[in-house]
């Protein structure tokens, strides 16, 4: 475990930058008091569930969600930096398995997710969610999706940042599949009213089912989908991180 916490503190040390801080935790303040109040005046109540939210918070709390996943996207960076920089091998002969590595990636991307998911709510708290009272015996299922969330996410960034070979291709293909994640989701907006396309989209996308179950978790928001949402959600994070684990273990150095 000690060696799982000196990786981490290395990488929360080259991770958190102004620039970091800016893009994970000004900008979606930024966006959900500017946008959620903006479209306002075209979408003003949006029904999660069985309770009826104003869009303000309908979309703080997608972009917990949507934090979730970018914060992810660091396990794909640093493993990317780590093997083109020659480090990966440098830790590997040092007191460090690939178990300790792996391990500290997934606990990072899953404390900086902790950590600006609590400063959205906290930001939120008595302005956004003003009108939409946070139900407290449910909030340990923000918790429970945000990990599986980072988990899914972390390992996903893995497997590309395994795979690529240019930093060109890296970048593009992270990016675009993580802009599908976000915007083919309900992150932004419900699925009610979408085209049928879209809406089957929607529910074929992890993220959808991260934000689903964070909105719950919030507001108690029951859906027949939850449970369905929940299972798949845990089997996805377990696949995948049992993928990138077995990929990362067979990566020669």
């Amino acid at each position: 475990m000690h060696q799982v916490l000196r990786l981490v503190h290395r990488n929360l040390t080259a991770t958190i930058d102004k620039p970091f801080l800016i893009w994970q935790i000004l900008f979606p303040l930024i966006y959900i008091f500017i946008a959620g109040y903006a479209y306002t005046s075209i979408i003003e109540y949006v029904n999660v569930g069985d309770v009826m939210i104003d869009y303000p918070a309908f979309l703080a709390s997608g972009m917990i969600g949507f934090n979730v996943m970018n914060s992810s996207l660091i396990a794909g960076t640093i493993i990317w930096s780590d093997r083109r920089n020659g480090m990966f091998e440098q830790i590997l002969v040092g007191p460090f398995t690939r178990a300790h590595y792996i391990a500290s990636n997934i606990l990072t991307i899953t404390m900086l997710g902790l950590a600006s998911a609590g400063i959205i709510v906290l930001a939120s708290t008595f302005t956004v969610f003003s009108d939409a009272p946070i139900f407290l015996p449910t909030v340990p299922y923000v918790v429970l999706a945000m990990i599986l969330g980072s988990i899914l996410f972390g390992s996903i960034a893995i497997i590309v940042s395994i795979k690529m070979r240019s930093t060109e291709s890296f970048q593009i293909t992270i990016n675009t599949t993580f802009l599908f994640f976000a915007f083919v989701s309900t992150t932004f907006y419900p699925m009610q009213g979408a085209p049928e396309a879209l809406g089957t989209a929607f529910l074929v996308n992890p993220l959808t089912y991260v934000v689903d179950i964070i909105r719950f978790g919030l507001f108690a928001s029951g859906s027949p989908l939850l449970i369905y949402e929940g299972i798949t959600l845990a089997l996805a994070s377990t696949v995948m991180f049992f993928v990138a684990t077995f990929m990362l273990a067979k990566l020669n150095i």
